[in-house]
């Protein structure tokens, strides 16, 4: 009986397929996360160039990607297909892209709030490792959070 590959092991199989289409087409894949929400599945795939993502690049890769992914077949239940770009205030979820960022601005969502009761903080990303993330702020000069205790880190690229 063929099991079809389930959470991770279907992400790091569609990153293997989706890395060479998107280099072929000019881009590079930025994300990829299989969610469910409500009662359906979403394969989302993030897409990234140094040009930017228009939605024509997203449209290229939807297609190009159909027929591989098809063809893989690594999810056994309905799901939706999403090529997107990251957009703005974009997620920082890999090592890779918090390297690109350091010293860059970013939005840090806590899971639970911090004693004075703030749950989103906004600083400078210093540094990181898989166990903390530094910050420094005009509210608190230079801070550590443990990385168990963040829900995301966005990129704070949004023009206010």
């Amino acid at each position: 009986m063929n099991k079809k590959k389930h959470g991770n092991s279907i992400v790091n199989a569609v990153w293997e397929l989706s890395e060479p289409i998107a280099k072929e087409l000019g881009l590079r894949i930025w994300d990829i996360k299989f969610l469910k929400e409500g009662s359906g599945y979403y394969l989302r795939i993030f897409i990234d160039s140094k040009d930017g993502v228009a939605i024509e690049d997203c449209e290229k890769f939807s297609r190009a990607i159909d027929a591989p992914l098809d063809e893989l077949d690594p999810i056994n239940q309905n799901y939706c297909l999403e090529v997107c770009s990251p957009g703005i205030e974009r997620e920082l979820t890999r090592e890779e892209h918090f390297k690109r960022f350091v010293g860059e601005k970013v939005i840090i969502r806590l899971i639970r709030p911090m004693q004075d009761g703030k749950k989103e903080l906004q600083g400078r990303l210093l540094d990181f490792n898989k166990d903390k993330i530094e910050v420094s702020s005009s509210d608190i000069e230079n801070f550590s959070i443990p990385r168990k205790n963040i829900a995301f880190v966005k990129l704070d690229d949004f023009e206010k």
